[in-house]
Order: C-alpha cells, then sequence, then structure tokens
C-alpha cells in the first residue's frame, strides 16, 4: 500500500514533467516532417509503438521490430537513430527543468527541501546541536571537488550549449505571468532551437586536444562555479545566523574545485610542462576577468559621493598615495566618488598582474583592497547593512585567487623510477636502481633526501628525452609558484602507488627543482604534498602497511608539517572494480580507509582521502551526496576530496539551479555526516564488527566468482572484445588520450573508462554488478542472516549505498537488448556459455537484492527514478539493434566504411543519452 501511495504521490509530482517531455516530442515530430519528411515521422512512430509492444513479451513484435530495424537504408536509418538520439537529450533536459521546478516549489512555500542548507541547520536546532560543536566543524571542515577530462563526455560542446538555451527557454515557460504572446515567442524558440539541434552535427570529426579539454572545464567556472560557491559559503553563513542568532558566524572556506586537466600526465604524452604552463595561464586570465567584470560592476553601483558621506580615512591616503600610479584618461573623473577612484585604480592593478610588477603580485593584495571599501561602507552605512555585491567578491578572491582552481599533477610511478634509475646511475649511486629490492631502494633515496646536497648534471642534455621532461616537470612547477602562486599546484598524485619508494622518488625529484629543500641546518622547506593513488585490489591491502612506513619516518614527518601535518591519499574506484568487481572493490576502499586512518591516527597526522569516482556506476559514480555518506563517517572531519568527470561535469554544473542544488546537498551531508560523528561514542554505532565480517565473506565470495569469468576463463575477452562495442569506441573522439596504457593489447592496461562505456552499450552493465549476487547470496538463505543485511541496508550508509547503486544498474541494464550482442561474437557456443553465466548471476544479485530491501521490484522506494528508467529503457532498443547490425556488417568489412562507421558512432551517442551513462 505503502508504495502504491509513493507511487500516485511520484506520478502527480511528475505530471509537469511528463507535460514537458510530451510538448518536447510533439516539436521534434514537427522538425522531423519538415526535414525529413512525413514518411520520416511515420517510421519513428511505428519503430517507437513497436517497443512498447516488445516490452509486453510478444514475441512476435520482437521479431517485426528486429525485421522494420533490418529494412531501413540510408538516408532514413541514419535519420531515425539521430531521431531517437535526439529524443533522449530533450528527455534529459526536461528531468533536468523538473529537479529545477521542484526545487523552486520548496524555496516558494519553506526553503526546507531535503537535502538543502536550510533543513540542515534548522535539524541541528531542532535536535538540540550546540553552536560550538557546529562551530568545531566547520573549521574542520573540507570539500573539493576536481574537475578532469577523462573522455566519458561524448556530447559535443556544439550540442551541449544548443541543450543549454532550450533548458533556459523551457524555463521561461514554467513563469505563469507570461502573455500568450510571449509564451508563442517562447514556443517558437524552442521548435528553431531543435531545428538547429537536429542540423547540427553531434559527432566530433577529430580527438579534442588537451587545450579543448581545458577549455571545456573552464567553461564551468565561468558560467555557474564562479558565482555558486560564494553564494553556497553565503547562504549557509545566514542560514546559521538565522537559527543560532545570539552567535557571530563567520563560515571559513569549506566548498573549492580544483583541476586534473592540464596537469594529468599518466598515459596521456600530450600533457608537457609547457602546455601545463598555458593552462595555468588560461586559469589566470578567467580568473582576472571575472574579477575585471565584478569589479565593472561594483564601480557602477558605489557612486556614494564625499560631500554626502565620510569615507575612511584609511581610504582617503590610499588613493592619494596611488594618485600618480594612472594617466590622465584612466582616472575617474568625479573626483568626489571616492570608491570609483579607488575601483579605477585597483581594475588598472587587475590589467597588469602577471605583466608589470606594478600590478597585484599577490591575490592576497587584491583581496585586502577590497577589505578597505568594505571597512570604509560599513563606517557610513546603518548597524548590519552589508554590500553583498562587495561581499561576494571578497569571498571569490578567497576561493579562487588568481589561480582560479589547484591543478594537481599526476604521473605513473614506473615514469619516476626510470628517471632516478637514470639520475643515480649518471653521478654513481646504483648502476640499476630499478632492480634494487624494495629495502635498499628507500635506504638509498632517504640517503638522498637527508643530505642537502644536489644530485643533478649541470646539464640536462646528458640525460634521456624522458628523463629531462621529468625534471622539466618539477622545474615548471617551482617556476608556476613564483608566478602563479603556491596555490596554483599543491599536490602531486602518483598513479599505480605499490611501495614506499614511489613516492619518496617524486620527493626527489622535487628536492632537485627547489621545490622540496633541506637546509643545512636541518629545516625543511615544501611546496608540494605528495600522495599515492592506490587503485588495484592488492595495492588497497598493502596502503596501510605503506603509510604507517612513511609516517615513522622523522624527514617524512617534517615534510607532513610543512602541509599542515595532512596527508592526502587518492582511492582509485575504477581500477579496483575492474580488477576484483564491484562488490570487492567497494569494500576494500572502505577497509583501505579505516586501516589507514587507524594508522595515521597513532601518529597524529590528519588524512584527506581524495576519491577517484567516475560517472558511472560501475566506476563508484552515482550521486554526490551518497558518495559522502557511504564512506567511513570517522574519516570524513579532516576534509574530502572528489573526482567530477566528463558527462558528471555538463549534468551538474551546466545550469546554475542544477549546480546550485548539487554542490548544497554535497555540503549539507558533509556538514550532517561530520557533526553526527563529531563523538567517539557516535562513531561505533555507525557500524557493528559482526557486520563488518559479514562484508569480509560476502567480498571474499564475490572476488572469487568475479575472477573466475574475467582472469580465469580462457574466452572472456574474446567474448568482451566482440560481444561489446570497444574496437570502435576508439573512433569517437572523446578524449585527448589513449585507450590504453602503453598502446598493449593487454586487458591489465585497457582503461577502466572504455572497460565501462563497453559494457554501459552493450546493455548488460557488467562492472557495476557482476559477481555482488554471489556475494550477497551467502546471508540470504537463512532468516536469521537475512534480517542482518536488511538492518544493514536500513542503518548502515555504506551499504546501504552499495545496494542503491547494484538495483539501479541492474535497472538500467536489459539483458533481453543484451543478448542481440552474442550475434556479433564468432564462437557461437562461447557467447552462449558466457552469456548464461552473466544472466543467471543477474538473477541471482536481483533476487537477492528484492530480498535485502524488501521490495516487490528495483527501485520501488524510489519511483521517480524507477519510472524514468521503465520508460527509457524501451526507445534505447531500437538503437541496440541498430548498433549491432551496423557493428556486424563493419566488422564483415575489411576495409572501413565510414559511412556505416558514422552510423554505429551515433549509436554509440544516442544509448549513451539515453541511460545518461557513458564511462
Amino acid at each position: 500500500m505503502t508504495t502504491t501511495l509513493e507511487s500516485a504521490k511520484a506520478e502527480n509530482n511528475s505530471s509537469p514533467l511528463r507535460r514537458d517531455v510530451k510538448f518536447l516530442g510533439q516539436l521534434l515530430g514537427n522538425v522531423l516532417v519538415q526535414q525529413g519528411g512525413q514518411d520520416l515521422l511515420d517510421k519513428v512512430e511505428k519503430i517507437r509503438e513497436m517497443t512498447k509492444s516488445l516490452r509486453n513479451n510478444d514475441q512476435l513484435s520482437y521479431q517485426e521490430l528486429k525485421n522494420e530495424i533490418a529494412a531501413l537504408q540510408l538516408p532514413q536509418r541514419q535519420q531515425v537513430i539521430r531521431a531517437f538520439a535526439i529524443y533522449f537529450h530533450l528527455v534529459n533536459i526536461a528531468e533536468q527543468n523538473h529537479r529545477i521546478r521542484r526545487r523552486r516549489e520548496y524555496q516558494l512555500l519553506d526553503g526546507n527541501q531535503p537535502g538543502s542548507l536550510e533543513s540542515t541547520v534548522s535539524s541541528f536546532k531542532e535536535n538540540g546541536v550546540e553552536a560550538d560543536l557546529i562551530k568545531n566543524v566547520i573549521d574542520k571542515l573540507s570539500m573539493e571537488l576536481i574537475i578532469t577530462a577523462h573522455p566519458t563526455e561524448s556530447t559535443r560542446r556544439s550540442v551541449l550549449e544548443i541543450h543549454k538555451r532550450i533548458a533556459l527557454l523551457l524555463h521561461q515557460l514554467d513563469q505563469t505571468v507570461l502573455t500568450s504572446r510571449e509564451r508563442e515567442d517562447v514556443q517558437d524558440k524552442l521548435f528553431n532551437e531543435i531545428t538547429i539541434l537536429w542540423q547540427t552535427d553531434e559527432l566530433r570529426d577529430r580527438k579534442p586536444t588537451v587545450m579543448d579539454e581545458v577549455a571545456n572545464g573552464l567553461y564551468y567556472f565561468d558560467e555557474t562555479l564562479f558565482e555558486v560557491l560564494p553564494q553556497i559559503h553565503e547562504e549557509l553563513q545566514e542560514t546559521l545566523q538565522k537559527h543560532y542568532s545570539s552567535e557571530e558566524w563567520h563560515v571559513p572556506n569549506i566548498l573549492r574545485f580544483g583541476s586534473w586537466i592540464g596537469g594529468d600526465r599518466d598515459g596521456n604524452p600530450n600533457v608537457t610542462p609547457s602546455l601545463t604552463w598555458e593552462t595555468l595561464t588560461k586559469h589566470r586570465k578567467l580568473a582576472l576577468r571575472k574579477y575585471h567584470q565584478a569589479l565593472t560592476s561594483l564601480m557602477k553601483q558605489m557612486s556614494q559621493s564625499t560631500k554626502h558621506v565620510q569615507i575612511s580615512e584609511e581610504l582617503v591616503a590610499a588613493n592619494k598615495k596611488d594618485a600618480a600610479f594612472l594617466q590622465e584618461d584612466e582616472k575617474w573623473k568625479v573626483e568626489h566618488e571616492a570608491y570609483r577612484v579607488k575601483i579605477a585604480i585597483m581594475l588598472k592593478k587587475l590589467k597588469l598582474v602577471g605583466k608589470d610588477s606594478q600590478g597585484y603580485q599577490h591575490a592576497n593584495e587584491f583581496r585586502e583592497d577590497l577589505l578597505q571599501i568594505k571597512r570604509s561602507f560599513e563606517q557610513h552605512s546603518p548597524a548590519g547593512s552589508r554590500l553583498k555585491n562587495l561581499d561576494q567578491l571578497i569571498r571569490q578572491v578567497e576561493l579562487f585567487g588568481f589561480h582560479l582552481a589547484t591543478l594537481d599533477i599526476r604521473n605513473h610511478s614506473g615514469e619516476h623510477e626510470a628517471a632516478i634509475t637514470e639520475i643515480f646511475r649518471s653521478v654513481s649511486l646504483a648502476d640499476d636502481y630499478s632492480a634494487l629490492e624494495e629495502e635498499e631502494k628507500v635506504a638509498l633515496l632517504t640517503g638522498v633526501l637527508e643530505d642537502p646536497r644536489p644530485l643533478l648534471l649541470p646539464f640536462t642534455e646528458d640525460y634521456s628525452k624522458e628523463t629531462r621532461q621529468m625534471i622539466d616537470v618539477f622545474t615548471m612547477i617551482k617556476e608556476a609558484h613564483r608566478e602563479f602562486g603556491d596555490r596554483a599546484i599543491e599536490v602531486y598524485l602518483v598513479s599505480m602507488t605499490e611501495s614506499v619508494s614511489d613516492l619518496l622518488e617524486v620527493l626527489v625529484l622535487a628536492k632537485e627543482a627547489g621545490v622540496y629543500r633541506l637546509h643545512a641546518d636541518g629545516r625543511i622547506e615544501s611546496k608540494l604534498n605528495v600522495a599515492p593513488l592506490l587503485e588495484t585490489i592488492d595495492d588497497l591491502i598493502a596502503g596501510p602497511a605503506i603509510m604507517e612506513k612513511l609516517f615513522s619516518m622523522d624527514f617524512y614527518r617534517k615534510q607532513l608539517e610543512k602541509h599542515g601535518n595532512v596527508q592526502e591519499i587518492m582511492l582509485g574506484y575504477s581500477d579496483g572494480s575492474k580488477d576484483g568487481g564491484t562488490l570487492t572493490a567497494n569494500w576494500k576502499l572502505y577497509k583501505a580507509q579505516q586501516e589507514i586512518h587507524e594508522v595515521a591516527e597513532k601518529y597524529g597526522v590528519r588524512l584527506k582521502f581524495f576519491h577517484g569516482r567516475g560517472g558511472s556506476l560501475g566506476r563508484g559514480g552515482g550521486p554526490l551526496y551518497r558518495s559522502i555518506l557511504s564512506q567511513p563517517a570517522e574519516t570524513l572531519g579532516d576534509g574530502f576530496k572528489i573526482t567530477e568527470q566528463g558527462e558528471v561535469l555538463s549534468s551538474r554544473y551546466s545550469l546554475y539551479d542544477i549546480s546550485y542544488r548539487s554542490l548544497e546537498q554535497a555540503t549539507s551531508t558533509l556538514l550532517s555526516a561530520a557533526a553526527n560523528v563529531s563523538s567517539e561514542a557516535e562513531q561505533n554505532n555507525i557500524r557493528t564488527k559482526e557486520w563488518e565480517k559479514m562484508m569480509d565473506e560476502m567480498s571474499a565470495a564475490a572476488l572469487k566468482k568475479y575472477q573466475e569469468l574475467v582472469f580465469n576463463d580462457p574466452d572472456f575477452l574474446t567474448y568482451f572484445k566482440q560481444a561489446t562495442p570497444l574496437p570502435e569506441l576508439g573512433s569517437l573522439n572523446i578524449g585527448s588520450r589513449p585507450m590504453s596504457r602503453k598502446g598493449s593489447e593487454r586487458f591489465e592496461d585497457l582503461r577502466a573508462i572504455p572497460w565501462v562505456f563497453a559494457w554501459t552499450q552493450s546493455r548488460q552493465l557488467l562492472p557495476a554488478w557482476y559477481a555482488a549476487g554471489t556475494g550477497l547470496q551467502r546471508f540470504t538463505e537463512t532468516e536469521e542472516q537475512l534480517r542482518l543485511l536488511q538492518q544493514m541496508y536500513q542503518e548502515w550508509p555504506f551499504f546501504g549505498s552499495t545496494i542503491d547503486n547494484l538495483q539501479m544498474a541492474l535497472m538500467k541494464a536489459d539483458l533481453t537488448a543484451a543478448r542481440e550482442y552474442t550475434a556479433m561474437v564468432d564462437d557461437q557456443n562461447m557467447a552462449q556459455r558466457i552469456f548464461s553465466e552473466i544472466e543467471n548471476e543477474y538473477n541471482r544479485t536481483k533476487d537477492a537484492i528484492l530480498l535485502i530491501t524488501r521490495q516487490e521490484q528495483l527501485m520501488d522506494h524510489v519511483p521517480n527514478i524507477k519510472e524514468s528508467i521503465r520508460l527509457r529503457n524501451p526507445y534505447v532498443d531500437p538503437l541496440s539493434f541498430l548498433q549491432v547490425e551496423l557493428i556486424s556488417k563493419l566488422r564483415e568489412n575489411e576495409q572501413i566504411d565510414e559511412e556505416l562507421l558514422r552510423e554505429a558512432l551515433l549509436t554509440i551517442n544516442g544509448i549513451a543519452a539515453g541511460l545518461r551513462n557513458t564511462g
């Protein structure tokens, strides 16, 4: 009965959404008739109706649908593909608009939307949470979101721009004050935009360069993040002041964005030191432009005259001191408008940043001038009066500086080892460093780091090209700190960290460039935090021992002291899942955090875990706030860092309202979680030892099952390559880096993104759920054990999030459509054998989840999302059937048929839009 009521409520809430989808669908139909004729619309409608019948288990209609699709010929076949793909894009836009609509409905009532800042703070007050506890939590709270160029955004920027225009127009239709003429005007514009969308090529004709990816990343700072981040802080401060009015609140900068784009060298030879420098220059250029716009706006607003107000003596003196700084034609002509006189000087100093010593040398100088204006303004304004534009600009300078976003540098541990091997050989420290045992490596590296003398030869041309470039990376970091400030580059991430030496090698390279320095008197200078990236299951297990060894080294502890005694540790979700399956990977990640946290506590070190999650469920994806809740609660207090990748960026940060909602949810969740575990007693109640023991057993069973198929079945890799569009993905031109490390064909070198992308396209979504059922089934066979699993689902956020992600993956997967892909496998006996194994495990996982969640069907507890997936899946089917047919024809030909390839790539784009996931 509850489910029925929830479904009815969901249907009522989604009726405006259905209206939007129907309206956009009608407009698309009109565009199809105009651009392709009535025959095209009739064909699309016929296929659409057949897919609906197919879901009613009508075997006749299933074969008819396949025959109908097989009969399609160019150019109509390509038009049908595009029609379904564009339909999905329009549905996605409608769903985003509905999220904005619901948010505004809450705001019009009382602003108390679940997950909002208002909801969280009012809950604190109602539950008697003391102001001192909240202040203590906020002072330590830190969340960084790192944008990456991982190639999972299959939609072109030009197309995304059209999507945004359609979204803004659709939002206008919700305004009740529109006249009939205005409404018709908006509808005409929508029709025009959908026409433009139909006439725009959705495929890239070349791979993006790294600088293209940098520009794409900066787009989100320009469009939303530069405004949203300070406003989140402002709302939190105002909400705390409202509910705890006897306190004086100033919220520190707890939410920041950083970037990997232009700094991630792992497996991407296109990311050179000079390109990283160009990236930092682009960052600064955007920050300065945004500040120039804000200051110009402030100048228009601050017209106060000294004839009517008394400004501060401090500002008078500053203006007098800087009077000769500007040329006559640059000065503000009305001398008694003192604020405008000051801002004119500030604008000139901004213009000269990075060009002349008369410009601002550091963002703090700019901030101090803004504070000077603020102090003067408060002197002649009513008590409590604030100039919000000025306060927002000050907050922006604190958050973004002149560097805009801190750029992480990342490279593979093997690259550092190769450089160190050559450097050590050149000064006779070791003939072959790479061949040494780990203890010998650590002893040698420690000796170098405890010796202030340099190692490098005076002429770098004596080294190989690869070693010279490695040295240039660290020299560039040194120069970047001087030119752009220390916040421009703070962390160096070491991919595939397997040992202590992997981190010490980076410190040695930093030492040779002067980024890390040991003085003769024992003092250490360090401007670079070295962070391990633990990726594989074995690395996660070894992680606590690696960190214990590091923390026990005196010189390393001194290095940490220079970074606030905080050690950053990155956890890779993608490779762990590819290595051991999603259930095992998630549990090993959870345990690694627990165990490393215990080690750090022993040494008095604070930890910041960096979660390398992808957008897809097979790479740790899911809603941002759920990602936070699923971590060990005790690890959240010292900082939380997470990647935002590919299609996640456009879905979360293209539109202001969606961006704001996503970030306020994340901030509220982190604040609430950190406050709830502020005492040790509360931490101990988050989970029980019995639950952890059960997870150990389920993880072990799932790992065995996963590896039996993925690693031990000799035919599996052949099945994967032939039963998915993996070989065709490289032609999609969605990223600047290769699909595999070293250009290798080995499974171990295949990147996790194409691994997940290919399985998603084939509708199996195997990385997101496979082997979980075998693990869960160990405890679903007796009533007592099942009750424990049900309790874990209700009370343990980690387990609840894991189960919900599993059922989302199962819901999105479609084995009826997936079976069609087995036709592309040469050995049909092998294909049916492996597919049957996948199908059996799917059913096993589904049965276990329904028992644990006490649902009749998957995702009954979230009817809105369930309905969205249920309505989408049938319309993805035609694209899947077309994809199988097109790829089969492609692979029959020795020469690549460019037109067939283009059509196949269009189906890939359409399926990605339909499932709202790529890699």
